[in-house]
């Protein structure tokens, strides 16, 4: 019966994820973060049909993810639950990972049949829910972290991109890591680039938003060969893990260092055993990769599928192959590990 609750809880949890990215696109944590409401006041806020609001409400406090007052028969949100679902673009933000999830399950039928074949499934050729999904995910912990803890942990990284440094972000996905250097470091300049071209495109319009895209460029490019030399500072948010060669890009990021230039790669956070990866994160990672990290690499030549749960010494293992000299881990978030490679 142990397992048969645990099976219970996953199967909420499963149906729930949909509820949850219905309410982070119809506004409704956001809302409820106003104020208690019944179904009937939600549906003032938020245009929605009260009868389905409150068979969400119920769901959502059965869940945990609301509170609920039985006598006035309204339903509310806790400081904490405020602070990671109802603002996007807050240090939290957690509806973002079931937008990542929902997006990732739809290639299922493939990941199905990639198992028996052995084929790859590339990364470009998901729903465009995985694209919005990851930056709504790893977004936040950006937000929070890069400039305040990340870059700072760097060896004399913060005093160049303040006097004005060159930056190349690779593998910067809609460019959310992009922006904010750009935005923290104005005399700096940032060459991002990525293989898909849609969130290439995508890139250029948020930089544009932001104000930022006189000092940040983009080209639709692999990590293998991506243009320009000469940086200061290279970067790779959760993404090194997910290459079908990750030693040539480590390859081509050495070669496009300044000779004392800084290589920081941000990876999940993982142990190097696999019993120490056995918990609820480790959970999340293991499934994630299963469907997006690990066939991705198997789309890609150079024989690597390292996986969401590589750990560090696969990653150091990757630079060393690649000829750096210097590594050592310089931060670490709930998600996150920080690494620092030098030449």
């Amino acid at each position: 019966m142990d397992f048969v609750f645990r099976f219970a809880g996953d199967l909420g949890a499963t149906m729930a994820a949909g509820n949850v990215v219905v309410g982070h696109r119809l506004g409704l944590y956001r809302a409820l973060a106003d104020g208690p409401a019944t179904a009937d006041e939600l549906a003032d806020r938020t245009g929605c049909h009260p009868r389905y609001l409150a068979e969400w409400l119920r769901g959502q406090a059965a869940g945990g993810y609301l509170t609920y007052d039985a006598d006035a028969g309204r339903f509310a949100m806790t400081e904490e639950q405020e602070f990671a679902l109802a603002n996007p673009d807050g240090p939290v933000y957690l509806p973002g990972a079931f937008v990542l999830a929902l997006g990732a399950l739809k290639a299922e039928p493939r990941i199905t049949e990639a198992f028996r074949s052995g084929a790859g499934v590339g990364w470009n050729t998901h729903d465009d829910d995985v694209f919005d999904g990851c930056e709504l995910f790893f977004r936040p912990g950006y937000v929070a972290n890069l400039v305040g803890s990340w870059l700072p942990a760097l060896d004399g990284v913060v005093g160049k991109l303040t006097a004005g440094a060159r930056i190349a972000d690779v593998g910067c996905g809609l460019g959310a890591s992009s922006v904010l250097m750009a935005a923290e470091y104005p005399r700096s300049t940032v060459a991002a680039s990525d293989y898909h071209a849609g969130s290439i495109e995508q890139a250029r319009k948020r930089a544009a938003d932001a104000g930022v895209a006189g000092r940040v460029s983009f080209e639709v490019a692999a990590a293998q060969s991506f243009t320009g030399t000469g940086f200061d500072l290279v970067t790779t948010f959760d993404c090194l893990h997910d290459m079908g060669d990750p030693v040539g890009a480590a390859r081509h990021v050495r070669e496009a260092l300044e000779p004392d230039g800084t290589w920081m790669i941000v990876e999940p956070a993982a142990t190097d055993t696999v019993e120490g990866n056995l918990n609820p994160v480790g959970r999340v990672y293991y499934s994630f990769s299963s469907f997006l990290c690990v066939p991705n690499g198997l789309s890609q030549p150079g024989g690597y599928s390292l996986g969401a749960q590589a750990g560090e010494a696969a990653i150091a293992a990757v630079t060393r192959d690649a000829g750096f000299t210097r590594f050592r881990r310089v931060a670490e978030t709930p998600f996150n590990n920080v690494f620092e490679a030098r030449p």
